[in-house]
């Protein structure tokens, strides 16, 4: 499943990826997002709930960015499971930030996901809209608190 999207954030490249790039910061934004944690330089670890219709799921994910240009581009790919190992997932995901210019900032981001398991018996259908709704959340949290200075 391929999910692409984008926002604006009216303040500079610079601080939207110092923001982005904060994984402390940037937690409370990911929708039901319980932990993170700093495993390396690149390299995360996170629990994060999701619900899809009836079904509630707590995935432990591993997540290493694999390239870094500042403040442009960041490639990623997130593994996980959930805790009963019923799905698994893997997603390969790029963000992009453009300067719009000098007081805002377009966020481009895709990812090709592939979930396994209890979740991936979900259609196509369903999982994107849901997929969409969850981007649609994070982006509003990260302009909020971007904006407000955070």
């Amino acid at each position: 499943m391929k999910i692409e999207d984008g926002f604006t954030v009216r303040a500079p490249r610079e601080r939207v990826w110092a923001f982005l790039t904060d994984p402390a910061r940037m937690a409370p934004c990911i929708p039901g997002c319980r932990e993170i944690q700093i495993v390396g330089p690149k390299a995360y670890r996170a629990r994060v709930r999701v619900a899809l219709g009836p079904i509630k799921a707590e995935f432990n994910l591993e997540i290493e960015v694999e390239e870094e240009v500042p403040p442009r581009l960041a490639r990623s790919v997130t593994r996980g499971e959930e805790g009963t190992r019923a799905s698994t997932l893997l997603a390969k995901s790029v963000l992009e930030l453009e300067e719009i210019g000098s007081a805002a900032t377009a966020v481009r981001y895709s990812s090709d996901i592939a979930v396994m398991g209890r979740f991936g018996k979900f259609g196509l259908g369903v999982m994107k809209k849901k997929a969409e709704a969850l981007g649609a959340e994070f982006a509003a949290a990260v302009s909020e608190r971007i904006e407000a200075g955070a």
